[in-house]
């Protein structure tokens, strides 16, 4: 075989190589999940005369019927549980990018009570089983014994300790910035934190979107850095809830 040859096809093995490096690179270190809001901040507005034109006479009954109840107060007192399309995630910030982790298993509720707000009452469990990163790989190293450690503890739970920002007659529609301090538990550890962000009621639904910063050694961690990237202490826990009663 000719000396050209051979220095041909070693060139395209380090290419191959090359190409596949950098995507077990990617898989591992790259962020594979998107936070969904459930809070519409910026309602579509029609931009087009043509599709104005295709709204049909009873649609715009009913778009007419919707504007007239919008804004109106709501009494929203009482039990509102965690529904299935709620998620919990966290988020760690390497020295590539911040990587989400999604928690899609989410159970709890909500008590409100507007006359008296020390009334309110709240409490969620999460089952860390059900963490996806988008790399399974990545996946069991968290939940190993050195950090999250679910097999001995499989949940994650907040209980609420009080609110600020509420108000004490909800308006269909309005969003609300909302302070909601509690105690947060991981790994067995029980820490004192604040979440803070937004809730509305809106289409017979309450929805939440907080956050708070906790530190991978608030419950016994150290940072998951690796040989090619270094992790921030910092974790990001958001949450991203919808309740119904």
């Amino acid at each position: 075989m000719k000396i050209g040859k051979v220095k041909a096809m070693i060139a395209a093995a380090v290419i191959v190589l090359g190409f596949g490096a950098y995507w077990m690179y990617e898989e591992m270190t790259g962020n594979h999940v998107e936070i969904e809001s459930v809070i519409n901040q910026s309602p579509a507005e029609e931009t087009s005369a043509e599709v104005a034109e295709e709204v049909s006479a009873d649609a715009s009954e009913e778009a007419d019927a919707d504007a007239g109840n919008a804004g109106e107060a709501a009494s929203i007192d009482g039990l509102w549980n965690i529904s299935s399309d709620s998620k919990v995630y966290f988020s760690v910030t390497t020295s590539k990018e911040t990587v989400n982790y999604e928690v899609s298993q989410v159970t709890g509720s909500w008590t409100v009570n507007g006359a008296d707000p020390a009334q309110n009452q709240a409490e969620g469990v999460v089952q860390m089983a059900s963490m996806d990163s988008g790399n399974s790989q990545r996946d069991g190293h968290i939940s190993g014994a050195q950090y999250l450690d679910i097999e001995q503890f499989p949940t994650a739970t907040f209980k609420a300790t009080s609110f600020e920002g509420l108000p004490s007659e909800w308006t269909d529609g309005q969003i609300y910035t909302v302070n909601i301090k509690g105690d947060l538990t991981v790994k067995g550890v029980t820490k004192e934190v604040a979440f803070t962000g937004q809730t509305t009621y809106d289409g017979g639904l309450l929805m939440l979107e907080a956050s708070t910063v906790v530190t991978f050694a608030d419950f016994g961690m150290k940072s998951p850095h690796n040989i090619v990237m270094d992790s921030e202490n910092n974790l990001n826990v958001t949450l991203r809830l919808v309740l119904n009663k």
